[in-house]
C-alpha cells in the first residue's frame, strides 16, 4: 500500500511522491537491512554474526598495528641513513665531484659525469635565481597596481617587466 501511495504521489505532483519516499525510507519500510541488534546490554538476534564481526575487527586492528610498527621501523632506518650521510658531509652527489667512491672504472666517463653534474648544479642555481627574479617582478607589479588603486588612480596596466638577462 505505501508503494502505491508513493507512485500515485509522483503521478499527481512529484514533491508529494518525494515526501512519501523520504518518509518510507526514514521509517525503514524499504528493507534497507537496518534491524535492532541490541536490546539493552544483550544482543536480540544474530549474536553469532556479532561475534564474527568482532573477531574480524580485532584481526584488522592487529594487522593495522603491525603495519604501523613496520612503517615506523622503515622511517627510523631511513632517518639513520640520512644522518649517516649528513655526518659524512656533502650533498647527494658529493662522492662524484670529489672523486671518492662511486667510480665506474672508466676515468673518461667519471670526468664527463663530474663535469655534467657541475653543469647541472650551475643550471639549477641559475634557474632558482631566475625564479626569484620572476617572483620579485610579479610581486613588484602587484604592489604597484595596489598602490595605484589605493591612491585613487583606479586599475592600471602593470609596468613592463624588466628584461632578465
Amino acid at each position: 500500500m505505501p508503494l502505491i501511495l508513493m507512485i500515485l504521489g509522483f503521478i499527481w505532483w512529484w514533491p508529494v511522491g518525494l515526501a512519501i519516499l523520504a518518509f518510507l525510507l526514514a521509517r525503514g519500510r524499504f528493507g534497507c537491512g537496518r534491524r535492532a541488534l541490541f536490546a539493552g546490554d544483550e544482543p536480540m538476534m544474530f549474536g553469532h554474526r556479532m561475534d564474527r564481526y568482532e573477531d574480524r575487527m580485532a584481526r584488522a586492528q592487529e594487522r593495522m598495528e603491525r603495519g604501523v610498527a613496520r612503517a615506523q621501523e622503515k622511517i627510523e632506518r631511513v632517518r639513520a641513513r640520512m644522518e649517516q650521510h649528513r655526518s659524512r658531509g656533502g650533498g647527494w652527489f658529493s662522492h662524484v665531484s670529489t672523486g671518492s667512491g662511486g667510480s665506474s672504472g672508466n676515468s673518461a666517463f667519471d670526468e664527463y659525469r663530474a663535469e655534467t653534474l657541475k653543469r647541472l648544479e650551475e643550471e639549477q642555481r641559475e634557474f632558482k635565481d631566475f625564479l626569484g627574479r620572476l617572483r620579485f617582478a610579479k610581486d613588484r607589479a602587484e604592489f604597484d597596481q595596489f598602490m595605484n588603486e589605493r591612491r585613487g588612480g583606479g586599475p592600471s596596466e602593470p609596468p613592463p617587466a624588466e628584461p632578465h638577462g
